[in-house]
């Protein structure tokens, strides 16, 4: 997927999450945000795969699993949260994801707040 797809693919993923936060609003635990783009994903025909268990190496030996929420026509990660702010920690949670899953985008979408708070998250772009 060439970067012009992948923006794209990005701001569609964008306008999609908007519209949930439009009809949910704030103060929702995760699950339900996640749930809802479960829906308006498959409504949209949009290809994704939902808690994805991406596996994390060291020098050859698995450590173990990171669960994502989506990766999206599996190129683009994103991590829904339901916090006070997007910090750093989330930032670095998502960029591990990007290298465990050898991705080069990935979204963190906050629904917590009266407006929807969203990062880009690059690994090699």
């Amino acid at each position: 997927m060439t970067i012009d797809e992948l923006n794209k693919l990005t701001n569609k993923i964008i306008g999609i999450a908007i519209d949930i936060h439009r009809a949910l609003g704030p103060g929702f635990v995760e699950k339900i945000y996640q749930r809802a783009m479960y829906i308006d994903l498959k409504n949209n025909s949009i290809l994704f795969e939902r808690e994805k268990k991406a596996a994390v190496r060291f020098k050859n030996a698995l450590l173990g699993y990171q669960n994502l929420d989506f990766i999206i026509e599996n190129e683009l990660v994103v991590e829904i949260k339901a916090v006070s702010k997007i910090s750093e920690i989330h930032m670095a949670q998502v960029l591990s994801y990007l290298k465990a899953t050898n991705k080069k985008l990935g979204l963190i979408l906050n629904f917590a707040n009266p407006k929807i708070e969203i990062k880009r998250v690059a690994n090699k772009l």
